[in-house]
């Protein structure tokens, strides 16, 4: 299998899907699960005990009785720490055929490794709390805001998805956050309500951009430092994977839960039984995949 996912790589086929647990890979203190960031929001702010191990409810508790920017606070406080990219970041951002990269978590180590080039753009999805009406901002690789062009109505009265600004026509790799970033504008989908209005829609793809509909086409995802016990997990791996090509992959050491399993069974994701450490030195070893950035 490392043979066929370095070849695809070499070949611009592959789109990695980042978990929080890549950032096991880093020296960084910065929250590597849902679980450790709850536990960082709660010890801040009291929230009743039975939602006190729930990312959604607890950050859902602390908007409505907080307001949301003690919530956006406390989040910013969570990955604000120094922390540099991991070997695998650093790799990723020297291939010269990846078109897509799609960070699931908030740090932006991804926009840290990618510093050292300038041919790569950023887009990360927002909250309706916050941009009512827009589902996703665009950034340049130097930070800056590119606006995006309005939602538009399909024949049949639905939005459809927003077009790329034209800026994107240069970037060789897309950085995609679907649930927000740290940086560089602390955007977060992360409340219950949150979730609920891109839940809502994304079943037609429309909080998706068009131009990561387009990428995903024929591509395999490799899914590293990911798990799928939630519905949230699944549901925006499942929605990205659309039409995307029938083979993947999943690195997920250890037991899995039930859901896992019929999860990966119903998308073709084959699980690669390995810890994620050991699959990321071998990978990013392989002498098949030796470039020049």
């Amino acid at each position: 299998m490392l043979d066929e996912i370095s070849a695809a790589f070499e070949r611009g086929e592959i789109i990695p899907y980042l978990g929080p647990g890549v950032l096991k890979l880093t020296q960084s203190v910065l929250p590597e699960s849902p679980e450790a960031l709850v536990a960082h929001l709660t010890s801040a702010t009291t929230v009743p005990h039975k939602i006190r191990n729930n990312l959604t409810a607890a950050a859902q508790y602390i908007e409505n009785f907080k307001h949301r920017k003690t919530l956006v606070a406390a989040l910013n406080k969570a990955f604000a720490p120094s922390a540099e990219p991991s070997p695998l970041h650093d790799w990723l951002a020297a291939r010269s055929k990846l078109p897509l990269l799609v960070n699931g978590w908030y740090d932006d180590l991804p926009q840290k490794a990618f510093q050292k080039r300038k041919d790569w753009g950023l887009v990360q999805g927002v909250s309706q709390a916050e941009h009512w009406g827009e589902w996703v901002h665009w950034f340049s690789a130097d930070g800056e805001r590119i606006p995006g062009k309005p939602f538009e109505r399909d024949e049949s009265g639905a939005k459809a998805p927003a077009e790329a600004p034209e800026a994107t026509l240069s970037w060789r790799t897309l950085i995609y956050e679907p649930i927000g970033s740290f940086a560089p504008a602390s955007n977060y989908i992360v409340s219950d309500s949150d979730y609920v209005e891109v839940l809502t829609e994304i079943d037609i793809q429309t909080p998706i951009p068009d131009t990561v509909q387009t990428l995903r086409r024929g591509r395999s995802f490799l899914f590293l430092g990911c798990r799928f016990a939630t519905q949230i997990e699944r549901s925006y791996a499942r929605q990205l994977m659309k039409r995307s090509s029938e083979r993947h992959w999943a690195v997920l050491e250890g037991p899995l839960t039930k859901n896992e399993q019929k999860f990966l069974a119903e998308q073709n994701i084959t699980r690669i039984d390995a810890p994620l450490q050991e699959f990321v030195a071998a990978l990013t070893s392989a002498k098949v995949l030796a470039e020049t950035p």
